[in-house]
């Protein structure tokens, strides 16, 4: 099979389809484009558990990981409370790095009032960088539940589609970060660096925790795949279609010049830090996202029937499942 997430069909042929024990306690498990399960055990509050598997440089790994699970529980519409970190290591990681790594997850934990509850830490031959499998856990209350993407039946035809900050965030830094030395051959040193800093956007935490109070119909956070991906997987999972302007997905100029550099789409490149939204409302949303100090704007409408399209002018292309994202076109050479 091809590197990254496995396609849709193998997804739910060799996967969903060998899940069959069913549980009440569980309110939405399993499905495509879910990245989250609900569970409830009480009439009050439902639990939101989201994992996500990260391989990444020792320097970066901590941080991403956690990024990544606690976008997941607030894209759901929920209060992220606790994660936990199973660490695969390469057999040369040295115990300094670890208690780095360690370090900088317990920063980005702390940003967001999050605990470290526990895990497992093993060193395996064979591998190069360090993988982490990270589990979020939530909680949210079932009154003020809205529909999202974790249990997804308040998205509608009709409806504007939001995105927050910029496509193409986590993709940038990663790129910018790993491969400075042969960026800056072409690129100002500085443009360089700022891209390398625009990991403080990758929580959408702040932006979810907001939408939330603010009229939001569905969440869906932006990853692998790019927003191409995260396009297709919400609306494929909301069973609406879409219409997007090209033109106004939003993308930073340093992450249009690395991805010309290296012929990457920007479109489908790792996109952490960015919420995909619906809403009936999309300007009033987008108005209360800015008053918190969030760029988002409007970028289409949901639509009646399957047809999932990308407007350029006068040119029209449809969405296709989610490719191999593009981070993984770059050699290690």
């Amino acid at each position: 099979m091809r590197i990254g997430k496995i396609s849709e069909s193998v997804l739910i042929r060799s996967v969903l389809r060998n899940i069959k024990t069913k549980r009440e306690e569980v309110l939405c498990g399993a499905g495509v484009g879910r990245d989250c399960a609900v569970l409830s055990f009480d009439e009050n509050t439902e639990t939101v558990i989201s994992t996500n598997p990260v391989s990444a440089p020792m320097d970066m790994v901590g941080s991403y990981g956690i990024h990544k699970a606690l976008n997941n529980i607030a894209a759901a519409g929920a209060e992220p409370i606790g994660i936990m970190i199973s660490a695969l290591l390469p057999e040369a990681t040295e115990e300094k790095e670890l208690q780095a790594m360690m370090k900088q997850a317990e920063e980005t934990a702390k940003l967001h009032n999050v605990q470290i509850m526990g895990g497992h830490t093993d060193v395996m031959s064979g591998i190069d960088l360090p993988i982490l499998t990270v589990t979020g856990v939530g909680k949210r209350s079932k009154v003020s539940t809205r529909g999202n993407e974790a249990d997804g039946h308040a998205i509608r035809a009709g409806q504007d589609v939001i995105i927050s900050k910029w496509i193409g965030l986590e993709g940038t830094v990663r790129l910018a970060r790993e491969h400075k030395e042969e960026l800056i051959t072409r690129y100002p040193i500085g443009m360089i660096e700022e891209a390398m800093e625009f990991e403080r956007f990758l929580s959408v935490v702040p932006e979810a925790a907001t939408a939330v109070k603010s009229g939001v119909c569905g969440m869906h956070d932006v990853s692998w795949g790019g927003i191409f991906g995260a396009l297709w997987e919400m609306a494929d999972g909301a069973g609406v279609g879409l219409e997007i302007d090209l033109k106004k997905l939003p993308v930073r100029q340093e992450t249009i010049e690395i991805c010309e550099f290296y012929d990457l789409n920007p479109y489908e490149l790792l996109s952490g830090g960015s919420l995909l939204m619906t809403a009936t409302d999309g300007t009033g949303l987008v108005r209360e996202l800015n008053k918190a100090g969030v760029p988002a704007v409007i970028v289409g409408k949901t639509t009646a029937g399957n047809d999932r399209v990308i407007l350029n002018d006068d040119e029209r292309r449809f969405l296709e499942p989610p490719k191999m994202d593009q981070i993984y076109n770059i050699s290690d050479s």
